[in-house]
């Protein structure tokens, strides 16, 4: 679809959100119609997490975006898809793919939202496809155990907060879920978390560094729980890491069953987005030193370190790859 101004964000480009978006549903679409493709119990794909996905280069206004999907690995109960988003200038002709993205899904039934279904298997041109698919989902699996196990985190408010603290920074969003938000089953899309806690996250680096931002990529989303139609949810964001010049902000959802619902406030979501500040040309600038004032604050913030430490190592590697 062609990408509109209510698309845009301050800086002019499209919203990371809105191309988070648009990413989940291609996924939806996919998977759902994989798992019904065989005679049984309806059912509807639901996102269970994203990995990583690096921004690769700034969507404009103006530009078509071109989506397309493709399932790569199934298990018995959850479907693999991986995802392109390529824009095109429709003007010039210009393509170039601008996000790459692996999504996990489980189908539940229509008739029971707790009910997860078994996924039709898909045929391998290789075996060493199949193989490798098994190693990600193993990999996946385990990473979502241990994130779920340190979820228990809250933000609290600050008092006169200084400047580059976390405190200064620190965002929340509050949002009544309704039924534009929702699957046929009655809980939220995936899209549509991310969209805000993209939104959300935009806001602790713009307060930061009080620069134009851009999501520079995003880490691991995992959809702990569902969150369903007449919940509250609270989209909460803070600073953990900076480095010279990219900022690594947490992002949690936690909801609160508001309607008919007898039960406590969860964790449903949780994620790492990271920004980088840019000039009114386009042009990277410095981010300012996050100040860590806590013990707590200092421990995230060399954990962080060491998330962008192991993804630059990453993306070295594959240089030296590519240019052999």
């Amino acid at each position: 679809r062609i990408m509109r101004p209510d698309d845009a964000n301050i800086a002019g480009n499209v919203h990371g959100g809105t191309i988070l978006k648009m990413i989940e549903e291609a996924g939806a679409i996919i998977s759902t119609r994989h798992c019904n493709s065989q005679a049984g119990e309806p059912c509807v794909a639901a996102l269970a997490r994203v990995e990583r996905t690096d921004f690769l280069s700034p969507m404009c206004i103006g530009e078509v975006a071109n989506v397309s999907a493709e399932i790569t690995y199934t298990s018995r109960h959850s479907v693999e898809v991986q995802v392109k988003v390529m824009s095109e200038n429709i003007l010039t002709g210009a393509k170039k793919v601008t996000n790459k993205a692996t999504l996990w899904y489980v189908p539940l039934s229509l008739k029971n939202v707790n009910k997860v279904l078994e996924v039709p298997p898909i045929q391998y041109v290789r075996k060493e496809q199949e193989d490798e698919g098994k190693k990600r989902y193993e990999e996946q699996k385990l990473d979502r155990l241990e994130t779920k196990q340190r979820n228990g985190d809250v933000i609290l408010p600050v008092i006169n907060p200084e400047p580059h603290t976390v405190g200064y920074s620190q965002s929340s969003l509050i949002h009544l879920v309704g039924p534009s938000d929702c699957t046929l089953l009655g809980f939220v899309h995936g899209g549509v978390t991310m969209k805000l806690m993209d939104e959300v996250a935009g806001i602790v680096a713009a307060r930061h560094c009080k620069t134009n931002i851009v999501t520079a990529s995003v880490d691991a989303i995992n959809f702990h729980e569902k969150i369903k139609k007449g919940c509250v949810i609270t989209v909460s964001g803070r600073m953990t890491f900076t480095s010279n010049k990219s900022m690594e902000i947490e992002v949690f959802v936690d909801a609160d069953p508001f309607v008919d619902e007898p039960r406590e406030r969860y964790r449903a979501v949780s994620a790492f987005f990271t920004y980088v500040s840019l000039s009114k040309e386009g042009k990277p600038l410095p981010v300012p030193q996050l100040l860590t004032e806590t013990e707590d604050e200092k421990r995230r913030f060399e954990e962080g370190k060491g998330r962008y430490l192991q993804t630059k190592a990453k993306r070295q590697a594959q240089m030296q790859q590519s240019a052999q």
